[in-house]
């Protein structure tokens, strides 16, 4: 009877990251002893082998950590795997009730490389839950190169979203609580379709972007309209496209600052003995009223428990008068 190769690998594994024959061998070798550390070394062996998988076979959702990528941006990565080989391995994890099916983990643009190349792909295969896959996905992008500062901030944004918590954020990102808090609220007060024209702009840091956020969340312009109006294809890089919306978005909150105080002063609204009750102020896009917490405190908290109650009794009082004009 011929021996075991011992340091020959094992296949891999399958779907269910089963070692193919475990269940015969195991009433021959025991896990005791010598031979259970080198059981354990064929199946570290075998979770590490590389597979080729058919590209058409992954699947590629799920929260992504990169904007969409261009095939100018693509195209020197397919040269070099075309010249020299896919060099680096993609991650990917088995979808359970889809054998053959498997979805990516880390290597969404060597995976758009192989698309475009029609090759198969060299995959690490890993059977991991959503937060193991998270993980390993920021961390991959933690030791190769490191996506954008606004890219960081739309993964995060999308990982809260989709109800991960926020130590598994924190970890999967490699960032303290403050600077996810400034991730999340920069994501979230830049419309998605404008960061999605500009795109990943790697040299612009989070300071610029904090300071568009401010811009857009503080003034009353419509900047996906704004943005929609420059001619960004002409730009030469997602950084200069940043630079431009950033641009234009001063432009406009200046005018509005030049503009409201001659077309919507503010207006102060008194009580009959002269007390101070409330500030309205008029612009184009709102109508807004500040109370006074000095002059009349309990009325500012009383307003702030009935203010829903109170505005839509306004409301409908409204709209009684205009059904009888």
């Amino acid at each position: 009877m011929a021996r075991r190769n011992l340091f020959q690998p094992p296949a891999p594994p399958d779907a269910e990251g089963k070692i193919p024959g475990t269940a015969k061998q195991k009433s021959r070798f025991p896990n005791t002893g010598a031979m259970s550390g080198v059981k354990s070394t064929l199946k570290d062996v075998a979770s590490n082998a590389v597979r080729e998988i058919p590209v058409d076979a992954i699947e590629e959702d799920g929260p992504k950590d990169r904007l969409s990528f261009a095939d100018t941006d693509v195209k020197p990565l397919a040269d070099s795997i075309k010249s020299h080989g896919q060099q680096v391995p993609i991650m990917v994890r088995p979808i359970a009730d889809r054998p053959g099916r498997y979805r990516i983990v880390y290597g969404r643009r060597r995976l758009q490389a192989l698309r475009s190349l029609g090759i198969p792909a060299k995959a690490l295969v890993r059977s991991l839950s959503d937060e193991q896959a998270i993980l390993a996905q920021g961390q991959e992008n933690t030791q190769r190169l490191d996506p954008s500062f606004i890219e960081k901030a739309l993964f995060a944004a999308e990982l809260a979203t989709s109800g991960y918590e926020q130590s598994v954020i924190l970890d999967a990102l490699a960032v303290d609580k403050p600077m996810l808090s400034r991730m999340t609220k920069v994501a979230r007060s830049v419309p998605t379709p404008v960061i999605e024209k500009i795109g990943s702009a790697h040299s612009i840091g989070r300071r610029r972007w904090e300071e568009l956020a401010d811009q857009c969340r503080n003034g009353n312009i419509d900047v996906n309209r704004l943005t929609e109006t420059l001619d960004l294809e002409a730009a030469r890089s997602s950084d200069e496209r940043f630079a431009r919306v950033s641009e234009a978005v001063r432009k406009a909150l200046l005018a509005e600052l030049i503009d409201q105080p001659t077309r919507y002063p503010p207006r102060s609204i008194n009580l009959d003995d002269g007390t101070a009750l409330a500030e309205m102020k008029e612009t184009a896009r709102a109508l807004t009223f500040k109370l006074s917490k000095a002059s009349t405190p309990e009325f500012a908290r009383w307003m702030r428990d009935n203010a829903e109650t109170e505005l839509a009794r306004l409301y409908q009082a409204w709209q009684s008068d205009q059904s009888t004009d």
